[in-house]
């Protein structure tokens, strides 16, 4: 079963999301809009909002305000063509499943209700196993896998939804090189076929340098455009609360900086200071 594709023209107008219990809200009046097959990195301070704001597009959070439409239609409608990557840190790894059983339930948005999977499906799981490298491991229980072949495996699950919208949140994280490098593949991929990706990262450079857009994000939008027009030293200040200036070394280390502080630096020839990424030991400014 495949889904009719609604142009994918994703609009956020004005949303507000509180959790239970909290003075003030976690996303505050947030509006962007993202045409069809955009690839948009969403970046800012941890308790920014940006797995926040995820969870509210597939329904996990209630809005208190504004709404989210696809095609000025609300999102609800077109929900089963929105794919969601969670952070791996969400997911319960102890529980008794193997790869494939994982990548299977994406299907079940698509089935409905008591339709059980068919050859299709199970020939949809089998190439998207294959695509991601991970064939070999469709019988093994999830919580024997690595961290980069755990990630693999949500990002199949992902794939066999056959998403028009496809959140990722956090995926850089935690994973070996050869991960990275597969995923940013699949995004070239999606992007190639129209899909909008909208992936929240740390990693500053990363969205710099392999993203359309950047949505720079504090509990409301602080900017939002291209990486040159959102990564400016003015920009990730109100946003990180941090020290920026205008570079002219190729090279940045972040060893000069506190333990709870990185450097950062990107194509505008910026650097700045932000919290830390344990995984991010220096980061070279391309040429431009």
């Amino acid at each position: 079963m495949t889904h009719s594709r609604p142009p994918a023209h994703l609009q956020v107008n004005h949303i507000s999301v509180t959790y239970n219990h909290s003075p003030r809200p976690a996303l505050d009046d947030v509006t962007f809009s993202v045409p069809e097959g955009m690839r948009v990195a969403v970046v800012g301070p941890n308790g920014a909002g940006k797995s926040t704001l995820f969870k509210a597009f597939v329904g996990l959070l209630p809005l208190q305000g504004g709404g989210i439409l696809i095609h000025d239609v609300p999102f609800g409608a077109h929900q089963e063509c929105i794919a969601y990557v969670p952070q791996r840190e969400e997911v319960d790894w102890r529980f008794p499943v193997t790869v494939s059983d994982v990548v299977m339930m994406g299907r079940y948005g698509l089935l409905g209700w008591l339709k059980r999977p068919g050859k299709p499906d199970r020939e949809i799981v089998t190439r998207c196993l294959k695509q991601m490298g991970i064939a070999s491991l469709a019988a093994r229980p999830i919580g024997e896998l690595s961290g980069g072949q755990q990630q693999r495996v949500f990002l199949a699950r992902a794939l066999v939804q056959e998403p028009h919208i496809l959140l990722m949140d956090e995926p850089f994280t935690g994973i070996d090189v050869t991960t990275q490098e597969a995923t940013l593949a699949l995004l070239d991929k999606l992007q190639a076929q129209s899909v909008t990706l909208i992936v929240s990262t740390h990693d500053l450079n990363l969205a710099a340098s392999h993203f359309d857009r950047v949505l720079l994000l504090n509990r409301r939008v602080i900017a939002y455009g291209t990486p040159l027009q959102v990564l400016t030293s003015e920009n990730l200040t109100r946003a990180f609360g941090a020290h920026a200036v205008l570079i002219q070394d190729k090279m940045i280390v972040d060893e000069c900086c506190p333990p709870d502080e990185y450097v950062v630096s990107h194509p505008t020839g910026f650097e700045t200071t932000v919290p830390s990424n344990k995984h991010a030991r220096e980061h070279r400014v391309r040429d431009s």
